[in-house]
């Protein structure tokens, strides 16, 4: 079965109008108590539709060129001289069809032909208002939909560049933790965001000596994240065997002091482990104290070092040196971890850090740092407002080590 064409409808819906309105026009006049015939109100109301409709389709492509107010000045002069004919061919059609010779006098149809002049004029103007109106609608809709259009393809391009902005951070992470003998290191990344400005490395000097540092930039997104790759450069280009803790805090300090913005700072921690020895040599950059559990004796925190990063590049920063027992364990953690709230506003904070490495004391520190990891996003139910960064160092008797010390563990980068 054919279906009728869109042109072919928008016509017959139309013509339901125009006889529409003749049957208002012949209430209102029956309602006046004259004489009118009702098949000649809808014929003239048709062919005077029809032929205003056209005559306004016209006029309207014409005067859509112009601006306001030479648009409705336009148009309305143009309405006001066509009227007059378009309404005489739709009476004297009328006429002749319906009425004598003799009846179509100027007294009889004068009074139908001004008020059929006023109709149309009144309709043509309405036409024309209606029309603008939804021209306009469609115009910014248009516009609206190639606004969305283009917005949604820079947000596609901003995620993708985004993406590749994570990879890039991504890599500039330790993708395999080295390890040395009689210790255990396992470490992980979880931005806020799809970048973040945590930052953690282990460096591996030599057989028997290991650096590591934990850092955390003041804010989220992209601008912590470029400032965290400064931080990973300048720690990659500074950090030695021979290089002391303070005095890599002092310079790296006065690097960024000169390319940091006034608002931003960084807490920072590093340490020189010397495995021969079983000794820690750090300095803490207004970092949150690493906390080491001992397997006999009080949590020790580890706060000996100056002010944050990026501050004033006089400041100087002190050392501390600690030996490492079997079975001790040092966590190192940013303020993700410990300001994760839960439905309360209440902070996960670092005494339950404290207590699930109490509970879990013999944990390698793989195993030790998951627990944590599982018992902070259970807790804030895995609504991390900030980047979380957490580092485990597990001290290990003789002979726990499962793999060679050239063997490196994988670190953990959240998805």
């Amino acid at each position: 079965m054919l279906k009728p064409s869109a042109s072919l409808l928008q016509f017959l819906r139309r013509q339901q109008v125009f006889i529409v309105m003749g049957v208002v026009v012949y209430a209102m006049i029956v309602t006046l108590r004259i004489p009118v015939s009702l098949t000649g109100c809808l014929i003239c109301s048709l062919i005077c539709g029809n032929l205003t409709t056209s005559l306004l389709q016209w006029l309207t492509a014409a005067c859509s060129l112009q601006r306001l107010p030479h648009n409705w000045l336009v148009f309305t002069g143009c309405l006001a001289l066509a009227t007059p004919i378009t309404v005489t061919i739709s009476i004297w059609v009328v006429g002749k069809i319906l009425f004598p010779p003799d009846v179509l006098t100027w007294k009889n149809v004068g009074p139908w032909w001004e008020f059929s002049c006023v109709a149309t004029m009144v309709f043509g103007l309405i036409y024309y208002a209606y029309n603008e109106s939804r021209q306009r609608l469609e115009r910014r809709n248009r516009e609206l939909a190639q606004a969305l259009d283009q917005g949604t393809a820079r947000l596609e391009f901003q995620d993708q560049e985004l993406q590749r902005a994570r990879e890039i951070q991504e890599s500039l992470l330790p993708r395999n933790i080295p390890q040395i003998d009689g210790f255990e290191i396992a470490g992980t990344w979880q931005p806020a965001r799809t970048v973040g400005g945590d930052y953690f490395d282990i460096l591996k000097f030599a057989d028997d000596k290991l650096g590591f540092c934990i850092a955390d930039v003041v804010g989220k997104g992209v601008s912590a994240a470029l400032l965290m790759a400064n931080i990973q450069a300048a720690v990659r280009a500074f950090a030695s065997e021979s290089a002391r803790p303070a005095w890599l805090c002092a310079r790296i300090n006065s690097v960024l002091c000169g390319n940091i913005a006034d608002d931003k700072f960084v807490t920072f921690f590093y340490g020189l482990l010397d495995a021969r020895k079983r000794t820690l040599v750090y300095a803490n950059a207004g970092h949150l104290p690493p906390i080491l559990m001992r397997d006999s004796g009080p949590p020790v925190r580890l706060t000996e070092g100056g002010m944050v990063l990026g501050v004033s590049p006089s400041s100087s920063y002190k050392e501390a040196a600690l030996c490492l027992h079997a079975d001790d364990r040092l966590l190192l953690f940013t303020d993700g971890i410990t300001e994760a709230a839960d439905a309360n506003l209440e902070e996960y904070g670092d005494q339950r850090i404290q207590s699930v490495a109490e509970d879990h004391i013999a944990d390698t520190a793989s195993e030790l740092m998951a627990r944590v990891m599982a018992d902070a996003t259970q807790f804030c139910q895995g609504q991390f407002v900030d980047d979380a960064t957490m580092i485990v160092l597990a001290a290990v008797s003789a002979g726990q080590r499962q793999e060679a010390t050239e063997m490196a563990a994988p670190s953990t980068v959240a998805p």
